[in-house]
């Protein structure tokens, strides 16, 4: 059988920080977004200590802004995008088979009470109009464990992403 991403790939036993991040980054956000149900996943932002940099598919750095000082300008954009995604009508999925395929998160680096998860998002999905929804992206996520609970306190997203053959 294949993994159809919607496994989380970290024992909660051996790897209990990455299990919880990977659930919380993952599960929850995926869930939460084709259901735009910000509060959900609201607690998982670490609100004081947020910022959020969008590089617009480019690997230039001098193309990257600052566009969320808050979590509340992000919150208004990621329910703007869960509306839109709802819209669209996957061939054959729904709008959570069809996130969950496209979403790959296997890289967490944990330095001390830090961490830094690499988000893919890659595939192409036949729409029902017989169209595509494509392109490949990814987010970088850093994170803080406060008081035993591990907060999103930035990322920076739509950096572009180039799979490679048996890449991860």
């Amino acid at each position: 059988m294949t993994d159809n991403g919607m496994t989380n790939p970290f024992d909660p036993e051996a790897d209990p920080d990455r299990h919880f991040i990977w659930q919380r980054i993952v599960a929850a956000d995926c869930e939460a977004f084709v259901t735009t149900d910000w509060p959900m996943i609201e607690a998982d932002f670490d609100a004081d200590h947020f910022e959020g940099i969008r590089c617009f598919a480019s690997m230039n750095p001098d193309d990257w802004h600052l566009v969320y000082d808050t979590v509340d300008g992000y919150r208004d954009a990621w329910l703007e995008y869960s509306k839109n995604f709802r819209a669209k009508r996957f061939a054959g999925l729904t709008s959570l088979e069809a996130i969950y395929r496209r979403t790959r998160l296997v890289d967490i680096e944990i330095v001390g009470a830090r961490a830094l998860c690499h988000k893919k998002f890659t595939g192409d999905l036949l729409l029902e109009n017989g169209s595509m929804h494509t392109g490949s992206t990814q987010t970088l996520y850093r994170l803080h464990k406060r008081e035993g609970r591990w907060k999103i306190v930035g990322f920076v997203g739509y950096l572009p992403y180039f799979p490679a053959t048996g890449a991860k």
